[in-house]
């Protein structure tokens, strides 16, 4: 992992504000223009009606991708919508290239619906480690940065997550039932335990988020798409928090994780969470 993020250290330092800067640039140019402004063509559901996609998702992938690959020339995008259109593009998170992990609008539910609770996701991946991401809530007018060694601010201000209070309800973020099997939905029924208030999440990346500065105590999550989990895996961790699966280890974006899995404003948290999933 310090070898892959050497190599791209220099890169970061001399073009993190313009990663930052194409962010802006795509949301501002796509998404803020769509927002509360949709028309009904302009909304397609993927595998059901909690599954959309708009077109400013994809407008707004596009230019990222663009922008991306050229601030970065050998780096490849592995975005949402790329993937849905050709779900083999998920395969270069196992190769040795830098990777752009992209969810271009996450929160497309939230976001049809005229709610600001959306964001943009990027994050910068290499041989498993991930090196650096954005979290971009235009409506909200939230940017939050994260690069692996460097801590996590949220418009400019350093993270911190801290740790829950002595006996405080613990916030905790679900998946929707609609995401989540049989064996999923019984393990998160433990978390209707005495000291614990679970509830449905809303965008996965503001959840994220909330969790990195304190505002929510962890997640419970039940699905694996790397565009939804990478940035905000990564800006809990700079902020002091931790994440695991049912067996106890970090989540993996590749795949393959025992599931649900927790990302807590500190490890202690983390594993109370795994246990009460039946980890």
């Amino acid at each position: 992992m310090i070898e892959h993020f050497s190599e791209l250290r220099g890169f970061l330092d001399r073009h993190l504000d313009d990663v930052t800067e194409a962010v802006r640039e795509a949301a501002a140019a796509e998404i803020v223009p769509r927002f509360r402004q949709l028309a009904e063509d302009d909304v397609v559901q993927k595998s059901g009606p909690h599954d959309l996609v708009t077109s400013a998702d994809r407008l707004a992938e596009l230019r990222l991708t663009d922008a991306l690959t050229a601030l970065l020339p050998g780096s490849v995008v592995v975005g949402e919508e790329a993937v849905h259109a050709d779900p083999a593009v998920y395969g270069a998170l196992e190769g040795d290239a830098p990777v752009w992990i992209v969810d271009p609008v996450d929160g497309t539910r939230q976001f049809v619906h005229g709610d600001p609770g959306f964001c943009t996701l990027v994050a910068l991946v290499r041989g498993g480690a991930t090196l650096a991401s954005w979290t971009y809530a235009p409506a909200l007018g939230e940017l939050a940065i994260a690069v692996l060694g460097d801590g996590a601010t949220l418009n400019g201000t350093r993270l911190a997550a801290g740790a829950p209070a002595d006996g405080a309800l613990l916030d905790v973020a679900t998946s929707h039932p609609d995401f989540t099997t049989p064996a999923q939905k019984e393990a998160l029924l433990g978390l209707r335990a005495p000291g614990v208030a679970p509830r449905p999440c809303g965008s996965a990346g503001l959840e994220y988020l909330a969790v990195a500065r304190g505002t929510g105590d962890a997640t419970a999550f039940s699905w694996e798409a790397a565009w939804d989990h990478a940035a905000g895996l990564l800006l809990v961790t700079e902020a002091g928090g931790a994440h695991l699966t049912r067996d106890r280890v970090p989540f993996r974006y590749q795949g393959g994780n025992a599931l649900p899995f927790t990302a807590a404003r500190d490890l202690a948290t983390a594993e109370r969470v795994v246990k009460l999933l039946g980890g």
